[in-house]
Parts: structure tokens; sequence; C-alpha cells
């Protein structure tokens, strides 16, 4: 009877555990609607938030209807799940101490973290409808499908080895990599850049909402890692805890210092993508590594970050929030670390070069599919209902013309001219015609 009492005693406190961390994962989505909000354009910033949004709606149904079933359902040739559908059918062969509902919950909550991160990427210039295609497709079969790769019973790349224990690879890197795949089939916003290959600044409307959902993020983070446990009894969650934190501290230092270096400034935007580089970075070897090594893992991801962007801005990759250096670059440092500082197995610490390279077939397997289902999806939304909002749609900001109404009372004036009077008045080319729409606190349209 005692040892009964025992172990239900472990349960509870597991259940309990996982349910916190799944609200702390959850939340993180505040974090990515407040940074991407913050990181564009005032007449765009009611339509990211709304993406965000249908993420955590529509994804999370998506993800309830199908995705958790192929992510964690009876495999099939180590490629995905077959029961499990709408939370039913065979599940025992998951083996958890905690019910599957709060297991589900914390699964879900990755799920929405996936498709969020393409959000930011595509914002400014992407239609609304068919993005609620996409998070539909990515929470139901994109991002499951590589997640049963690696964490599902039986998965290819996890009988081979892979260590991703909170997801730099599945999580991160599949949604970075997503995001430029969506970028490409989107095209830049209008006016970002010139024929001659420079780039003009479309700067952030609030980067104190940023920061905002920076701290969020990082606050979130300790749902994330520690809360992949499973258990609040795993005395291993302290460490984890420990070197989420330190590798966001290291990101964030170095997003600062090396902007110092490279141009004479601190830049607030690469501190902050730093910092969740970082996090990205540390998200696979969290579990893995000390403290020491979670220090540099953050370290080289905050340096990285201000290299990916700078890259991506040549290729004309246009991503308003760098998403794509932060989740794609990052995710995939993150996991090709682990190959090198686990204190078991890692190449620094005494191992061969095994595991490195399961490392880093995995992480090109997840980031070859997630780009290569999501191009896909995207081109034939392209086609079909198409993708992307007008030339003067794109003026006129997305909040007013894809939901009706504006982020900020007092952001839509009168018409200050006419076209038609005045046709010397434009706009990178585009013909304003009904009204001209004035962010009068930082950015004044002309």
């Amino acid at each position: 009877m005692t040892e009964i009492n025992v172990q239900d005693l472990a349960s509870g406190v597991d259940t309990v555990w996982v349910l916190l961390c799944a609200a702390l994962v959850f939340f993180m989505e505040g974090g990515f609607a407040f940074l991407e909000a913050g990181f564009i354009r005032a007449k765009n910033s009611m339509n990211i938030v709304m993406k965000v949004f249908t993420d955590s709606t529509i994804g999370m149904l998506s993800y309830w209807a199908a995705g958790f079933g192929i992510m964690y359902g009876l495999d099939r040739a180590g490629v995905f799940g077959s029961t499990g559908f709408l939370i039913g059918g065979d599940l025992s062969h998951i083996q958890l101490r905690i019910p599957i509902y709060a297991y589900w919950l914390f699964q879900a909550a990755f799920a929405m973290a996936m498709a969020s991160i393409v959000s930011g990427a595509v914002a400014e210039r992407m239609k609304y409808g068919p993005y609620i295609i996409y998070t539909a497709v990515a929470a139901a079969l994109i991002y499951p499908v590589a997640g049963h790769w690696v964490w599902g019973v039986n998965g290819w790349l996890g009988k081979l080895g892979m260590l991703d224990f909170a997801g730099s690879a599945v999580v991160h890197a599949v949604g970075g990599w997503s995001a430029l795949a969506a970028v490409l089939a989107l095209g830049p916003r209008t006016g970002k850049y010139n024929k001659d290959g420079s780039l003009n600044v479309l700067p952030a409307h609030n980067l104190h909402l940023a920061f905002l959902g920076t701290f969020i993020l990082w606050f979130g983070w300790f749902g994330f890692n520690p809360g992949s446990s499973l258990s609040g009894l795993d005395m291993n969650i302290a460490r984890i805890a420990l070197t989420t934190n330190l590798a966001a501290a290291a990101g964030g230092t170095a997003g600062i210092l090396f902007t110092m270096f490279k141009y004479g400034k601190a830049d607030p935007s690469m501190a902050m993508n730093g910092a969740l580089a970082g996090l990205a970075a540390i998200t696979a070897g969290t579990a893995y590594v000390q403290p020491a090594g979670a220090v540099i893992i953050g370290g080289v991801a905050g340096v990285l970050v201000v290299l990916a962007v700078s890259f991506f801005d040549k290729i004309k990759a246009d991503d308003p929030v760098g998403a794509i250096a932060v989740h794609g670059a990052g995710g995939t440092w993150g996991a090709l670390a682990v190959g090198l500082f686990a204190q078991q197995g890692g190449l620094f610490y005494g191992g061969d070069a095994g595991l490195l390279g399961v490392q880093a077939l995995g992480v090109l397997s997840v980031s070859v599919w997630a780009f290569t289902a999501t191009y896909l999806v995207f081109t034939a939304l392209k086609k079909t209902v198409g993708i992307r909002v007008s030339a003067q749609e794109e003026f006129e900001g997305l909040d007013l013309n894809e939901h009706g109404i504006t982020a900020y009372t007092g952001l839509m004036t009168n018409p200050l001219y006419d076209i038609e009077e005045n046709p010397a008045h434009s706009f990178g080319g585009i013909q304003p015609q009904k009204a001209l729409l004035v962010n009068t606190a930082q950015n004044i349209e002309p």
C-alpha cells in the first residue's frame, strides 16, 4: 500500500510539473506576439498578433486532430505515427508516468511555437487567409513528421542516437528553415531592397514592446527546457535551468559586444536576437552539457545570428524579425554543438565523431524536410488563392485591409491628397487612392 501511495505521489508531482511547464511554454506565444509586433511597422502590428493567435487556436486544433498522432502514434517504418488522432487509440507505447492529457498539452505548446517562428518572417505582406492554411498544415504534418523522426518511439533518427533534448532541431531548425522557404516563396516587402542590392531600413515601431516579448520568451524557456524532463523529481532540472539561462545571457552579451565591434554601437535588435539565438541553440544540449559549454554555445549563437541576418539580407530573404537567423541558424548550431560539448560522447569530452555525425545527419534531415514541405505548401497556395497582399494594401497596412481595424487609434487620417489631383505623389511607385496611413508617433509615411 505504501509503495502505491509513493507512486501516486510521484505521478502527481510530475503531472503538476508538466502542466506548469506547459503553461509557461504556452505563455511564450505572448512573447512571440509582442516581439514580432514590436519589430515591424505599426500599421501591420495587429495583423502579426492575429497570426500568432491563429497558431494558438487553429494550430492547436490541428495538432489535436492529426499532429499528435503522427508525432507520437504507433510507428510506421520510423517515419510517422498512425494512432493517437484526436487523442484516441492506442498510446500505451509512450509509457508515461503522467496522464496523456498533460503530455498532450505540453507537446501542443511546442507545436504552436514552431508555427509562430514562421509568422514573424512573413510579416507585413502575407495574406491572413493563406496563413491560416499554412498553420494548420504545419501543426498537423510538417512539425509532427520531424518530431516523430527524433522523439517518436522507434523514429529513425532517435534509433540512430540523435540527442535533441527540447528541440533545437525539431522545433527551432524546423521553424527557421520553414521560415526561409516561406520568405523565398513570398518575396521581400515593397521598398526593402534597391535594384543595386542595397537595402532600406523599414524601422521597428516599438522596440520596448519587442524587449518585453524577448523577456517573456526567455521566461517561458524555463518551461520549454526543464519541462522536457517530464518530471519534477528529476534533479537534473536545476542544471537544465542553469544552462538555459547561461546560454541566453551569453548570446545576448555576444550580440551586444559583437555589434559594438562591428558597427560602433550596440544594436538593441541584435542584443535581443542574440539572447534568443542562445536559447534556441542550448535547447538541444541543455541536459547534456556543463555550464561552461552552455556559455560557449550561447556565445557562438549570439555572433552567428548577427552574421546570419546580414547573409539573408544579401540574398534578399526579407525577414522582418530575424526568425531565420535566430531559429534556423541558431537551432542548427545547437544541434551540432551537442556532438561537440555533450559530456558523454561529445568530441571535446573524449568522444569520437560518431555523435557529431548523427547530429549533423539529423538536423540536416529535419531541415530539408521542413524547407521542402513548406516551400511546396506556399507554392501551391501562391498558384491557387495567392499568398501576398497587393502593393496598395501593403502600403495602407495589413491591419486595416485584413482585419478592418488598426492597432492604434489615430493611425488612420483623412486623405492628405488625392492622386488624381496630384499625381506627383507616390510611394515606391505605389499609387495611394483612398487614404494615407500615418504612424504619428514614429514612422510618418510620405
